[in-house]
């Protein structure tokens, strides 16, 4: 499963609306609770052709997550995006 988005920039990251990459996100929440634990994002990082998918993963909900539970909500989702740009391979746009 790729990641689907609109258009590959010349750097190589994948261009997606802030609204498909929620979706493409939701894909990844296995037990469906609305929140992306460090194993659902490790899938993420992994179908996305990411390297070091457990590291990237436990990186990106340290840092992303703001109330301490150990998983990404809604709320966080944000943060995760700009995560996401930074070392995930991917530019968002917020419209």
């Amino acid at each position: 499963m790729a990641i689907k988005s609109r258009n590959i920039c010349a750097d190589g990251k994948r261009e997606m609306t802030i609204e498909e990459f929620k979706r493409w996100l939701k894909k990844f929440d296995a037990d469906k609770d609305g929140r992306i634990s460090r194993d659902e994002l490790a899938e993420a990082v992994r179908f996305s052709g990411g390297w070091f998918a457990r590291l990237k993963a436990r990186r990106g909900v340290g840092t992303v997550d703001r109330n301490g539970n150990g998983f990404i909500d809604e709320s966080e989702i944000k943060n995760l995006a700009e995560f996401a740009e930074k070392h995930l391979g991917v530019r968002i746009f917020h419209f």
